[in-house]
């Protein structure tokens, strides 16, 4: 199965590019895409709707300002649809992530912080390694890996004081 990384414009790529580096770095396969829900609605929906049969096991929207790509994504489709909001310009990204948690009832999306790409790849792992113990196993040992940062991290900051 592969996470599909489907971004509302090329100005998004440095945020999603973290997303994509984590899904990667366990081993599973990505398509990162740009598509437009405004501008390239027809091609949003084809993808969606074909999205399971090639191959896609959880979908990641990314998307700034209006970002309604999540929501026409999550219509066309029965797979996980995972909603990373960008910064914008304006508002800092409040106005998308506002746009992606408010889905109407029946077309679920999940939604990460603004910016959360790190986040948005993980959740991605997650949702795969309900049925991927592979994944499974390497998101538990990505887990102690961190726990044991953590642990070293404070031990030096308190040996400081």
């Amino acid at each position: 199965m592969k996470v599909a990384f489907v971004m509302g414009s090329d100005s998004d790529l440095d945020i999603v590019r973290g997303a994509v580096e984590v899904v990667k770095s366990f081993g599973v396969e990505v398509e990162v895409r740009i598509i437009s829900a405004h501008r390239t609605p027809a091609v949003a929906e084809k993808f969606a709707r074909e999205a399971r049969e090639n191959g896609i096991g959880v979908i990641v929207a990314a998307a700034g300002m209006a970002a309604h790509l999540a929501g026409v994504l999550a219509a066309y489709t029965t797979l996980p649809v995972v909603a990373l909001p960008i910064a914008a310009k304006r508002l800092d990204g409040i106005d998308a992530l506002l746009a992606m948690v408010q889905m109407p009832p029946g077309i679920p999306v999940a939604t990460v912080g603004i910016d959360g790409s790190k986040n948005a790849g993980l959740l991605a792992l997650q949702i795969l390694g309900v049925s991927n113990q592979e994944v499974a196993d390497k998101l538990a040992q990505y887990k102690e890996d961190m726990e044991k940062q953590v642990i070293e991290k404070d031990k030096k900051i308190s040996q400081q004081f």
